[in-house]
Parts: structure tokens; sequence; C-alpha cells
């Protein structure tokens, strides 16, 4: 910082040698005098008398000023030259500790002023550089990216397959969803795409438990239809042996509901700390995934007809399949090959199909090659009911060696063995086996302890408890300062929706979220404990490390996915979408395949209207993409995480904006 203060000096005051005294300088040009004042002169001027100036002084009022003012840059010179050369010499004697605050606060310095230089550039940019998406045609109300290319079943993410640059406007009548628990029961006609025939012509027992009423579809809790599925899930309990339905005891936590209905399966079972994720196939209307994710409850379209689901080997505690419409038999037995894979040891498969109770020639024939498949892959049969099956898969890896030769798929070997596949094509051989993670379900800790793993669990992961225990207390006080940050916007900002009480904040004002860059799962674990009426997608991204099994098995739902990529749901799915260090991340990728612009893209279509995203991550990356939420629209603002961070958070909504009515 010298060099400017020299340049500085020479520049605007010029030092002369001569000793010329006052007659000498009189006889010089005007000008002269002015550009060659001598360091002695000034000083005896301001020390004159007004009545000898007046009388001898040679120079005109005017020099006089001018004086006077060089005078005073030349004592702000030496006063800051001063105040350099004392912190120069402050800064050698401070210690090695305090050398590193001093170089944090100068990059704190260096950041803030990055950050002034984009808002300037923003600025003189104009609406030329940051002009904002267009939407979306009506089309694309429900449009998935990657399954509405073709009519098969396959997702397909390549030419083609990607997703649009403009912004997916909500349905004209749309409404914001009811608050949780409420929403679970009731919800919005045209928040989802399904005429009134798919309503009443619905066939499974978790179909049919829906109600058309005005512009609302109920899924009645006291109704009949509730009383079936509570039996339903009686039944199970009793065919595996479990008493007072205590699923949680038998060492079930997770299931993996296929062909889910409407979510009435796992809807019901969330009163007993059960945790069911649905899945099924993408539909242009009266989607499974889309109605049970409007009621507030975990969904994702997935279809593994040719390829893995993108869930790692070991992952649910049971499997369960209610006319889901798959058919086992076909393809040699793969589909059930695919269940076993990701169903853990000791696990169930429940299956409820007519085909279960066949009468026919062809129908027994299925069954009997379904049943006998089963068998050889070491599964044995509980216990069947009406047209109810439940298996349950063997917790010895000695099973499959002591088979009969020929008998069943072979085991992976260890160049097919991927624990973590996405979306790899279906393989015909038995994963997992070769897992440090083959651990028999009843041998795991019960919940909800299992959400705080000891030191022998998270060995399993190559983890240490010291930065497990860091990660849980930071979560803890991020939501706490989450939640401190969205209450008072959201109750003080936007008015009561129809049919809501008012509940204290921050009670109940989420309910979907999705963490884009889950790590260890530790915001899941904090709101957990934090009582907070939330269900979080835990995403791991495959530019990361994967700690999806660890997040599986702390008794969580998530998913591998590439951000590049659009995610398999459909628009309008989360309340609340947050990403944690997750455009470093991307960033640090030499040939990312995307652009920060697509992957907020597709944050604000899986983004609910007047939803929130939280980012956290360094100042650069943050200022970057704030300039990019005009774009989008959104309402953003950067807040600070504390003073000795050099990372921010942004918090943006998500406005509601109406498709005008034609």
């Amino acid at each position: 910082m010298s060099m400017p203060l020299q340049r500085g000096v020479s520049g605007g005051v010029r030092v002369s040698d001569s000793s010329d005294d006052l007659r000498d300088s009189q006889m010089k040009d005007k000008s002269d005098k002015e550009g060659h004042l001598t360091l002695r002169f000034p000083f005896a001027f301001l020390f004159t008398s007004n009545s000898n100036t007046q009388s001898t002084d040679p120079y005109s009022a005017r020099t006089r000023h001018r004086l006077m003012l060089l005078f005073l840059k030349i004592s702000l010179v030496l006063i800051v030259v001063l105040a350099l050369a004392g912190s120069f010499w402050w800064t050698i004697s401070i210690s090695t500790t305090s050398r590193g605050h001093v170089y944090h606060n100068y990059r704190r310095l260096q950041e803030q002023l990055v950050s002034d230089l984009l808002d300037i550039g923003e600025i003189s940019a104009g609406p030329t550089r940051w002009k904002e998406l267009e939407y979306c045609s009506v089309d694309s109300e429900n449009y998935v990216p990657c399954f509405n290319v073709s009519k098969s079943l396959d997702r397909f993410c390549g030419p083609g397959g990607s997703r649009q640059e403009c912004l997916v406007l909500p349905p004209v009548d749309y409404k914001v969803p009811l608050r949780w628990p409420t929403g679970k029961d009731v919800i919005w006609y045209h928040n989802v795409k399904i005429t009134a025939d798919e309503v009443l012509t619905s066939g499974s027992i978790n179909k049919r438990m829906m109600m058309m009423d005005d512009d609302q579809i109920s899924f009645r809790s006291a109704s009949p239809m509730f009383d079936e599925v509570e039996d339903y899930s009686h039944q199970i309990a009793q065919m595996i042996g479990i008493k007072n339905d205590n699923f949680i005891e038998a060492g079930v936590r997770t299931i993996l509901d296929i062909g889910c209905g409407y979510g009435s399966f796992g809807a019901h079972l969330l009163s007993k700390q059960l945790l069911t994720m649905c899945i099924a196939n993408y539909e242009a209307s009266g989607s499974q995934v889309q109605l049970t994710l409007e009621r507030g409850l975990p969904a994702m379209i997935a279809s593994f007809v040719s390829t893995q689901l993108p869930y790692p080997s070991l992952s649910f505690d049971m499997l369960h399949c209610s006319t889901c419409g798959i058919d086992w038999d076909q393809k040699d037995g793969l589909l059930l090959v695919e269940v076993d894979r990701v169903l853990k040891p000791g696990g169930y498969f429940v299956w409820t199909s007519p085909l279960t109770n066949a009468r026919n020639k062809e129908d027994i024939k299925r069954w009997n090659f379904v049943h006998d498949f089963a068998e050889s892959i070491c599964w044995t049969l509980l216990s069947q009911q009406d047209k109810t099956v439940v298996w349950k898969k063997t917790v010895k890896t000695k099973c499959y060696s002591s088979r009969k030769p020929g008998v069943g798929p072979s085991v992976c070997s260890k160049g097919h063995e991927v624990e973590s596949p996405y979306y790899r094509p279906l393989q015909m051989c038995l994963g997992g086996t070769r897992s440090r993670r083959w651990i028999p379900i009843e041998g795991r800790t019960r919940w909800p302890s299992r959400s705080n793993m000891n030191k022998t669990e998270l060995s399993l992961y190559g983890l240490h408890p010291e930065e497990v225990g860091e990660d849980a207390t930071n979560w803890k006080a991020n939501v706490r300062d989450y939640w401190s940050l969205l209450s008072p916007l959201i109750f003080s900002d936007h008015p009561k929706r129809p049919g809501d009480e008012d509940p204290s904040p921050p009670y109940n004002m989420l309910r979907n979220v999705l963490d884009m860059n889950a790590q260890y799962g530790g915001l899941n674990a904090a709101l957990l404990e934090a009582k907070k009426s939330v269900w979080v997608m835990n995403v791991v991204p495959t530019a990361g490390p994967n700690h999806l099994p660890m997040i599986l098995d702390r008794g969580f739902v998530g998913v591998l996915h590439d951000w590049c990529e659009a995610s398999p749901t459909y628009p309008r799915t989360y309340d609340l979408v947050h990403a944690d260090n997750l455009l470093s991340l991307q960033t640090s990728q030499r040939r990312s395949s995307c652009s920060l612009l697509q992957i907020l893209t597709e944050v604000d279509r899986l983004l609910r209207p007047e939803g929130w995203v939280i980012i956290r991550d360094t100042v650069q990356l943050v200022e970057a993409a704030r300039a990019l939420t005009t774009q989008l629209k959104w309402e953003a603002r950067v807040i600070e995480v504390e003073s000795s961070s050099d990372q921010r958070l942004l918090i943006c909504q998500k406005p509601f904006t109406k498709r005008q009515s034609i």
C-alpha cells in the first residue's frame, strides 16, 4: 500500500531544493510560481501576521488559498505515513494466531470487494445480460424431463430428454397446499393432474380411499376404507409374527412401497413411526407419485423395467407390492433379483395379488415360478393368507453357497458388485453379499436410536464419532437459525390460506424438504430432533462422496442423483430446498455438463409456489447465485452466517405467479 502513497506525494507536491528568497520568486511567471513553491515559504506564510502579508505579500488571495490546501494535503500525507508505519510495526509484533486472524479479515475485505464489483457489474450490464427466463407453455405444468420423452417407462436423460430452460407455472386454479397434518387427508383437486373418472375407477384398496368433494380430494381417515388399511396392516404384522403391530421391535423402520396407489398405506404407517418411500412409474395423469407428494408423503418416480434403482444394496427393511402392476414372473425373475438387492438381510417382501391365490392353469404356472424362484434366492415363505404372501430374506450368506449347482442366480463377482449403482442395467446376480453392511435387521439398533450411530456402526463407513458428532452439533445450530429466519417471514408476510388455522410458529410451516447435498444426513437428523413435522429427501450427488448407505441405515430416505440431470419427480414437489456447499461441489468438477443457472432452474421446477430455497456456500458462489435469482424472478437476500466465517446464506422465495386464464 506504500506505492500509491509515494505516487501521490510526487505527483501532488513537487519539492524544490532552491533557496531563492522572496524577491527572486517575484521575478518568475505567475504560473511558474504556483508550480515550484518551496516547503519553507508555505510555512512562513502561514505564520506571518495579517498586516505584514497585506503590505509585503506578492501573491494574490487565490495563491494563499492554494498554499493552505497544499499544507493540509502534506499534513494528511504525513499522518497516513505515520499510521501505516505504526501499523506495520504492530503487525510484525503480533502473534502467529493474530496474524492469521488479520489475514482472514483481509480475505473478507477482498470477498466484499468481489461482491461489490459483482453488484456494479449487474447494474452496468443492465437488463440485456440478466434477462428473466420465459414461462413454459401450459403443456409443461406437469412436465417431467427424462420421462416425458417417449412412451417407454424407462428413464432417458440423453439428448432429447434434457430439461426445459423456462419457468413452469402452476395450473390456473392452483392453491397453496393445506398445512400438515390436514394436508395428509385433504388436497386441492386442481393441484394435481387427475380426472374424475380416474378417481372413481381406482382399483386397489389404497386408491379407493379417495372421495371427490367440490374442489377437494379427501382421503377420509374415518371412512370404512381406512379400516381396510388398518386391518391390512394388522394382517401383515400377524403374518410376520409381530405382536401389537410393533414393526419397530421387529427391526422394521424404512419401507419401499412399489406402486403405492396414492400413499394411504404409508400414511397409515406413519403413526407406527415407519417411513415409507413410494415409487411408481411416470404417469401423465392420475399419477400415484404426484398425489402422494401432494399429501406430504415421501415419493419419487422410479421404474426397474430395465435399470437398477438409484439406491444402494441393502437399503430397506421391507418391500411392499399391493397390486402394483409388476409381473414378477417375467424376465426369468430378474425383477425379483433387484428386490433382493435393495432388501436388507432378514427383511420382508410383502406381495398382495390375485396371482397368489390362482385358480386357472396359466396363473398357477406363473405363481409356481415366483414361489420357486424366491426359494432359489434363499427367501423363506413365512405365511400366505388370502391374496397376501410374506417372504423373509436370509440372514446367512452361506445359504447361497449351499444351494445345488445351477439353482438360482449366482452371487455377484467383485467386478460386477457396485454398492450404489446409478441407473445401471439390471444384473442377474445377487448383490450386497460381500458388503460390510450385511447385518440382519433384528441385529440393528432400534429406531429412533438408530439415527445416532455408535462408534462401531460408524466404523462400517470409515467415519469417526468426533467428525459425525461435530457435524450433528453444527446442524442443530443451523436448524435453529433457519427457523428463526423463516418463521417471521412466513407468518408475517403472507396471509392465512383457505381452511388453515393459525398455528404458533414455527409448527408445521414446512412438510416436504429436499436436501440437495445431504452428506451424512445431518439436516434430517436435526429437524427430527427439533420435532419439526417434516420429511427429508436426502440426495447424495454423484459428484461427491457417497454417504447414501449410511443415510439409509440411519433410518432416513434418500437417493443418488446427478444434479446436471432432472430430478425424478413432478413440478411443485417441495416446500423447502436446501443446498449446503452444493455449488462448490458442482463447480469443482472440471467437466461439468451444466451451468449454475440450469441447476437453479431445475430447483424452481421442484419448488412449490411461495416455497423457500436456502443456499449455504462461499461468498463468491452465493453472490453468483443471487445474481441469477433475478432471471428466476425469486426474492432473495444474502445473510452473513457469522463474523468468522467465509460463507454466506442465500435465502430465496419463489413467487406465486398464476397463468392468466383464457
